[in-house]
């Protein structure tokens, strides 16, 4: 086997690098200490299970396609290993398992992507819409575009620090599960460009003054809807590389995959929208029971959902939009309620004293609202 420096290994590799920024992210003490499934089944014990379960059942929907690949058991177990390695890794770091809980950004976040939204994708356009590599793809896209949480804001090319992080995890990761730079040039190709499209707007503010990227959960949409102009930009004449055509059209669809809790039964979309609202409190370090916190969380559970829902968010692919688009637009008319009635209640009872108050409350319309 060759053996080969750093900077060769980066020359060597650099055609599975699309935009070109530098590769700076070294693994952390989490992705030392869950290198393979062994150390990830050691960690989580019966907490994997639910995942377990949830591969079993993929497994058994995409048998219509198993015949169509080379080797597909093989690459289906290698598949696996990432996603239970991933959702092992996310639950350590900020997960069930970890000190520095995240309300939204944890295990759960996946398996609510790989079981449930990927199903119904699935469920709604048929198995066949894609290929068995495809939904390969969006497997590892569900376990791996989160992994990098806690990373200093830095933008190049609209690609946010974190997820530049999560895919130089996913490339080692990836590596560590047999898969091949080589052979499988394709697979880190669309997973690098889908956990890119993931981002949210990673802008710096005007002025380049310092900021936290909680602040921007609701500033911007997926970077996906943009791919297009980036890769113009980036990478001029991508539209003659059929891998790079194919791959753009994966992260469309991976974007619509992350952002269909607009879609969720409205009890679930709710509750989305709280576990955001309690990650983006504790990352810009406000305290839910002092007074500072009132208005943001105020602002972002009826202005900021609103802005999200109704302006920001829109279905970027075709089989997104066969999958989430009507359960949408059925969540339009109760989130209306939700923010009016918030507001209604806020006003009935006085400025609230802390931002708990407003959860409170939040929590009371969404509940009369389910009930009716």
């Amino acid at each position: 086997m060759a053996h080969y420096t750093q900077a060769e290994q980066g020359k060597r590799h650099a055609s599975h690098v699309i935009f070109g920024f530098p590769r700076r992210y070294a693994a952390d003490e989490v992705e030392l200490a869950l290198p393979d499934v062994a150390a990830a089944r050691t960690l989580m014990g019966a907490a994997l299970q639910p995942l377990d379960s949830a591969l079993a059942e993929r497994h058994a929907q995409l048998a219509p396609l198993l015949s169509t690949e080379l080797d597909s058991d093989a690459l289906l177990a290698r598949c696996a290993d990432v996603i239970r390695i991933g959702y092992a890794r996310l639950a350590r770091r900020h997960g069930s398992f970890s000190a520095e809980f995240h309300a939204y950004h944890n295990e759960e976040h996946i398996l609510d992507i790989f079981s449930g939204r990927i199903s119904r994708l699935i469920a709604a356009n048929g198995v066949s819409a894609l290929g068995l590599r495809d939904w390969c793809v969006l497997d590892m896209f569900a376990a791996c575009h989160d992994l990098r949480q806690r990373e200093e804001p830095m933008y190049e090319a609209g690609v946010g620090a974190n997820e530049r992080a999560s895919i130089e995890e996913t490339f080692r990761l990836l590596d560590a599960c047999g898969f091949s730079r080589e052979s499988d040039a394709e697979l880190y190709l669309a997973l690098d460009l889908t956990i890119s499209g993931s981002t949210f707007d990673a802008r710096p503010p005007p002025g380049g003054a310092a900021f936290n990227a909680a602040e921007l959960v609701q500033s911007g949409g997926a970077l996906a809807a943009k791919l297009a102009q980036k890769l113009d930009k980036h990478r001029p004449g991508w539209r003659d590389e059929e891998r790079l055509v194919h791959a753009h059209k994966l992260a469309l669809v991976a974007a619509d995959l992350d952002t269909a809790n607009v879609a969720e039964p409205f009890n679930r979309f709710a509750a989305s929208a709280e576990n955001l609202c309690l990650e983006r409190e504790m990352l810009c370090h406000r305290n839910l029971d002092d007074g500072e916190s009132a208005q943001p969380v105020l602002g972002f559970l009826t202005d900021g959902q609103d802005r999200f829902f109704f302006d920001l968010h829109r279905f970027s692919s075709e089989l997104g939009r066969q999958a989430f688009g009507s359960a949408k637009e059925e969540n339009a008319a109760r989130l209306k309620s939700l923010s009016l009635g918030l507001r209604a209640r806020i006003a009935m009872r006085g400025k609230p004293e802390n931002g708990r108050q407003v959860l409170n409350a939040y929590g009371e319309t969404v509940a009369g609202l389910v009930q009716a």
